[in-house]
């Protein structure tokens, strides 16, 4: 067993959802709710919105933003792909074995665009619905999948490397993909496992020093080993909740999802926003090593 052995106890209380300490996978029934508030007729999903979610793990919003609220965020996001091109700060990664510009983080720090889309008011209300408090930005980023070279995103759970090597204790955050451009079945869309968010797939392999500086253009450390995800799939399928740009996929921090290369000449970038409720603030990393950086994990609140 690793270092993650020694953080039992520690300030955040017992590990729950251990991976990376075994030496072999497991699988571990998940111990939080999905949604953390009742539904009402005052709520802001239908009751059959929320049902699918807490089933599910995910849910598709088409046409969320309209025009003008589209057109700025595109025109953004492009403004900063081209800076990015030739930019070599550390928020910016880029594809494995290439130079191509794959994300940009802390997107909600360094644009005033997307610190505004970060506190929409219609997106907050259904966030902090889903996570029953109130939320901060635990990650933003924009991910960059161009025609021809966009890179594979590989099986996994985010909440198993939140959780490693950021240390959120529990399963209260949500990732918000909103589609900058049309996602179609055949350009490296969004794929979800239906219901594997209520299982916890512990990981092997000791984490290594620094491992953000690798993992970010391919993970290869918290990826579910193929026996794992072949039962979650029997189990579950495979749902590719693709839509016209301006659509939103709001999806739990632990279900399964991945997303193919894109060799089609039609690009793909969504913005991403993580939201942690503020009664699962981050701690010490489980894995017992530095936290990553505050670009990746954030540990200091906006004003």
């Amino acid at each position: 067993m690793s270092r993650n052995i020694a953080m039992i106890g520690r300030e955040q209380g017992a590990d729950v959802y251990p991976s990376r300490v075994y030496a072999e996978a497991r699988i571990l029934e998940r111990k939080d709710p999905v949604v953390y508030s009742p539904w009402t007729a005052e709520s802001p999903l239908s009751k059959a919105q929320s049902e699918f979610y807490d089933r599910n793990g995910y849910l598709f919003l088409d046409n969320f933003f309209d025009f003008d609220e589209l057109s700025r965020y595109q025109t953004e996001a492009r403004k900063l792909q081209r800076e990015a091109a030739s930019s070599e700060g550390d928020e910016i990664i880029r594809e494995p074995g290439g130079k191509e510009v794959r994300s940009v983080f802390a997107v909600h720090r360094s644009h005033p665009e997307f610190q505004e889309l970060s506190r929409h008011p219609r997106l907050l209300a259904i966030v902090e619905y889903l996570l029953g408090s109130e939320t901060y930005i635990h990650q933003s980023r924009i991910n960059y999948k161009p025609g021809f070279s966009g890179k594979e995103f590989y099986w996994h759970s985010d909440f198993e490397t939140w959780h490693v090597e950021d240390g959120m204790p529990r399963m209260r955050a949500l990732s918000c993909s909103i589609a900058l451009e049309d996602n179609y079945a055949f350009n490296g869309p969004l794929m979800l496992v239906p219901g594997s968010h209520k299982e916890f797939v512990s990981c092997i392999g000791q984490t290594p020093e620094n491992h953000f500086k690798d993992s970010l253009r391919k993970q290869e450390y918290g990826v579910p080993d193929p026996d794992s995800l072949t039962r979650l799939v029997e189990k579950g399928g495979i749902d590719m909740p693709a839509g016209k740009a301006g659509s939103v996929v709001l999806f739990d921090c632990n279900i399964m999802h991945g997303s193919n290369s894109n060799i089609t000449p039609m690009p793909r970038s969504n913005i991403f926003m993580v939201y942690n409720s503020i009664e699962n603030r981050v701690g010490s990393p489980y894995s017992g090593q530095e936290p990553r950086p505050e670009y990746i994990a954030t540990r200091k609140q906006l004003p």
